[in-house]
């Protein structure tokens, strides 16, 4: 049967060339001529032969198959790519994150392959865009600027973040550790020498948590001390609040909680106690190491972590609502939460700093000139008569999904929740 009409032959031919592409991945289903594969495309792409001189060339493009990754026709993806770029490099190389992974690299599982690989080719083995530190820290730039600074260097950095972390992905470990802690520390470290006993005060730190005290990055301490060093730590007076070495439990704690703090710290803890509201995690169980570490952090005030985290571990819901809020609260925004917040205690809703919410936003906001509507404790909230009108009846400090933290999308609508008379 032969078709005359010339659009049902170029579809007839469209379809065999696309049933070609499906079952066939290498040159031939484009039918190229013979010894074409990748010189029929620097014909035109005469500035990528360049590429062809660099020390690691990808595979594919080694064997001139550049249609391993594109098509030389058309794709509904850029670049001519094959397939969508975060899945194309799947096609040869095994899933690099396994199922079950403890943590994987945020990067790699946005399937960004090329933010750190070159696909064509590179002067740095794996095809890495750049080698050692300097490809990890156009990422973690701060990271990377403060081993710059810092006074003591941790000799694994200098050889590459490597020698701790797996690029892609960690199986059993967090943080993308190759080993976990303290195993990952005794590779190098050797814990038998009198020296090493001697420095720790005789007590088994081999099997304690390494980085409870030092920094892995470096520091400007001593001894690869994190920046901010506890008292009794900076003295070598760890039985302060630990059993001796010689103990059955040398780690164990003399007291639990705020009780133990309280020996030094007695002052604050004894005003906070006689507060109205205490922050909850003062009298968990585990009291001030909730927010606190109790031997060394790069963080003031001896945080665990930057204050956002620390705060954001209970209240995630709150951190999430700044997150979509149209305008950003610059103290949330900048991780400075005790701007308007005690962390300890207070006399007020909310552990507030001040009794008045107008005096919190006072701190940074001139309320008075802002509106001339009147606010303050003589003024009611005619929806509520149990309230006085303050910022909180107008904005949601936190942030909402409309501008200027308001409630309602316009100030019409916000507006017309009091001022009834002028609803239509």
């Amino acid at each position: 049967m032969r078709f005359r009409n010339p659009i049902v032959v170029m579809l007839l031919a469209a379809l065999m060339l696309c049933g070609a592409t499906a079952f066939a991945k290498s040159n031939e289903a484009f039918k190229l001529k013979p010894g074409a594969e990748g010189k029929l495309c620097l014909t035109c792409h005469t500035a990528f032969s360049g590429k062809l001189q660099a020390k690691h060339i990808h595979t594919p493009l080694a064997k001139g198959e550049c249609t391993g990754c594109h098509n030389p026709h058309a794709s509904t993806h850029a670049k001519l790519m094959e397939g969508p770029a975060e899945t194309i490099c799947y096609k040869c190389h095994d899933q690099v994150i396994p199922a079950d992974a403890a943590s994987s690299h945020q990067v790699v599982a946005a399937g960004k392959c090329v933010a750190c690989h070159d696909p064509h080719a590179s002067a740095n083995p794996a095809n890495l865009i750049k080698g050692g530190g300097d490809l990890c820290f156009d990422c973690h730039q701060a990271l990377g600027k403060k081993i710059a600074a810092n006074k003591f260097s941790h000799a694994p950095v200098k050889q590459g973040c490597l020698k701790c972390h797996n690029p892609h992905a960690s199986a059993k470990h967090a943080n993308l550790l190759t080993a976990e802690e303290p195993k990952l520390c005794l590779e190098c470290h050797k814990t038998t020498s009198e020296g090493f006993k001697k420095r720790h005060l005789n007590y088994p730190v081999e099997r304690g948590r390494c980085t409870s005290c030092h920094d892995p990055h470096g520091s400007n301490a001593g001894a690869l001390l994190a920046d901010n060093v506890h008292q009794p730590l900076k003295s070598g007076m760890c039985n302060q609040c630990h059993e001796e070495p010689t103990a059955a439990q040398p780690f164990a704690l003399k007291k639990q909680g705020f009780e133990l703090c309280k020996g030094c710290h007695y002052d604050m803890l004894n005003t906070a106690f006689g507060k109205k509201r205490l922050h909850w995690p003062l009298v968990d169980k585990a009291g001030c190491i909730n927010c606190h570490s109790p031997h060394a952090s790069t963080q003031a005030s001896l945080l665990r972590k930057p204050m956002l985290e620390v705060c954001g571990s209970c209240h995630a819901d709150t951190l999430a609502r700044q997150a979509r809020a149209q305008t950003k609260h610059q103290p949330i925004n900048d991780g400075e939460c005790t701007t308007c917040h005690s962390p300890h205690a207070s006399d007020n809703l909310f552990l507030q700093t001040k009794a008045a919410t107008s005096e919190v936003c006072a701190q940074c906001h001139d309320w008075q000139t802002h509106s001339t509507h009147p606010i303050g404790p003589e003024v009611i909230d005619p929806r509520n008569r149990n309230l006085s009108l303050d910022c909180l009846s107008c904005h949601r400090t936190h942030g909402t999904e409309y501008k200027h933290f308001l409630y309602y999308p316009d100030v019409q609508t916000l507006c017309v929740q009091c001022h009834t008379k002028y609803r239509r």
